[in-house]
């Protein structure tokens, strides 16, 4: 089967389907594909985790590279 005869057959499936679940799937896929770029999903608990950094750095809640460091040796010294 030749590349337009594959694609004409997915346009008629996809004309058959009424599940919008389903097709923004479909929709993410072939844009990811079309732009080059691969498309990630967070599972809840790592959005959460994401949104919750943001509200430590807009609060100021942060520490520097090297305040880091000496809080892992510290954390690794005590094992």
């Amino acid at each position: 089967m030749s590349t337009v005869e594959l694609k004409k057959s997915i346009i008629d499936y996809l004309s058959y389907i009424d599940d919008p679940s389903f097709l923004t799937r479909i929709k993410e896929v072939l844009a990811s594909k079309v732009n080059g770029v691969e498309v990630y999903y967070l599972s809840e608990f790592q959005k959460e985790r994401v949104y919750k950094a943001e509200d430590e750095l807009a609060s100021g809640l942060t520490l520097s590279n090297d305040d880091l460091v000496k809080e892992i040796d510290q954390w690794l010294a005590d094992k």
